[in-house]
């Protein structure tokens, strides 16, 4: 590939094999790869379409032979859901492979519509103030129409929903808790989506935490880079990433470090970012993001710690529900297992139906594109029909696009747990 001016320097470097820590990583898991093809056939995206031939094909397979650039361009078609990564027994980074190399595959003729939709606060900070408009807007299909034409969001896709008043805001001008804080302090981090559009998961997680007799700090904090890195942005990606950790080390009683605290979120994308992508991925090598991301825990991840440390109270009020969940792919690739089937399980009267269903289809801002809209619905139908079928009022999951795609797509109201254990504790 040739090295055109717009080319971001760290993606060039990504297949091409010039030092670049996240490829060098990723590449070190090839030669495991036997041929099993267990990723072929667990894989969502090759199951529903033709247009992309598959991880194997274009992961392990293709690797060999790339030199800068992808040998088979129907790798832009793969989501990045990461279930490959996850079910390959030999412990190929399949998914991280693709990603690196479509980065540089797209490098040199990125879609300004990618670049954009990277742009997550700056979305939120414009729509917030005059969110009634926004939502009208976005909902009005006219307009949906020539913004599919002009941008490449497919007009049928979910948009972010536009809030009145964004979390730190909620936050800054509240009534604070007087304490005392039996527990210490924890560090909240909301991410974008839950500082302007998942306005209500945010604040249910704090007074939760509250409950349970935490401290909860929120230093002013930005973007973790998840939609850029999505989109092969890797370098802003990087600066984001690392912009938001040198944020969230400023709480706690070390004002320059925060030392020891924990960073507890209620956005199970971008805590993956932390935890898993912007290392695994991109390859950021920084004691910045070590130190933040061993210290960073789901929201529904922390309360099962506590419960398995028996430090959890369990005084819930009865909920006589049944209600679907499902467990989003970037929390399945935490490692972390589905922690809120663990604590929604200790809810009198609630029955909580696991979709068992591998992906939604959006895969972050992969199904809000009008070339892969189709794609990410066929991925997400299974689901859709279990949510229908389950409860037609209510269902449940931890990541604001996958929420989003849900209720979109179904019809059925889609909320993060957080919502049923804050009203099983009586704050609601």
């Amino acid at each position: 590939m040739s090295a055109e001016p717009n080319i971001e320097p760290q993606t060039k470097a990504t297949l091409a094999g010039l030092g670049f820590a996240g490829h060098e990583l990723s590449r070190a898991t090839l030669d495991a790869c036997v041929k099993c093809t267990i990723c072929e056939t667990q894989c969502p995206v090759s199951a529903v379409t033709p247009l992309f031939t598959g991880p194997k094909f274009v992961g392990p397979q293709a690797e060999r032979f790339r030199n800068g650039e992808s040998v088979d361009h129907s790798l832009d078609y793969c989501s990045s859901c990461g279930t490959c990564t996850l079910v390959c027994p030999q412990g190929v980074q399949i998914a991280e492979l693709n990603s690196q190399a479509r980065a540089v595959m797209k490098a040199d003729h990125m879609p300004i519509r990618d670049r954009l939709i990277g742009q997550t606060v700056l979305m939120g900070k414009v729509m917030t103030p005059v969110a009634p408009i926004a939502r009208a807007v976005l909902n009005n299909k006219p307009i949906r129409k020539v913004m599919e034409a002009v941008v490449g969001v497919h007009a049928d896709a979910p948009m972010p929903p536009a809030q009145s008043q964004s979390f730190e805001g909620w936050f800054n001008k509240r009534a604070k808790p007087a304490g005392p804080f039996p527990r210490g302090a924890v560090v909240f981090f909301h991410g974008c989506a839950g500082n302007y559009f998942e306005v209500e998961t945010s604040k249910k997680s704090v007074e939760v935490l509250e409950h349970l007799g935490y401290e909860v700090l929120v230093p002013k904090h930005g973007c973790c880079g998840l939609a850029q890195q999505s989109n092969g942005l890797f370098d802003s990606a990087t600066k984001s990433v690392l912009k938001l950790c040198d944020d969230l080390r400023t709480a706690g009683p070390s004002s320059s470090s925060g030392t020891g605290l924990p960073i507890v979120s209620a956005s199970g994308s971008c805590t993956g970012m932390l935890k898993h992508e912007a290392h695994e991925i991109m390859g950021v090598e920084d004691e910045r993001l070590h130190d933040v991301g061993v210290r960073t825990r789901d929201i529904m991840e922390f309360l099962l710690d506590l419960y398995d440390a028996g430090e959890l109270p369990t005084d819930f009020q009865p909920i006589e529900m049944t209600v679907p969940y499902h467990a989003p792919c970037q929390l399945k690739s935490q490692g972390m297992g589905k922690p809120a089937l663990e604590v929604l399980k200790l809810i009198p009267g609630l029955t909580v139906v696991d979709s068992n269903k591998t992906c939604c289809g959006i895969a972050g801002t992969y199904g809000l594109k009008k070339e892969k809209y189709e794609v990410a619905q066929a991925v997400g139908k299974p689901l859709f029909d279990m949510v229908k079928a389950t409860n037609p009022d209510l269902a449940l999951c931890d990541t604001e696009t996958c929420r989003w795609q849900i209720e979109q797509s179904s019809g059925v109201r889609t909320e993060h747990p957080i919502f049923l254990i804050h009203a099983a504790y009586g704050l609601s």
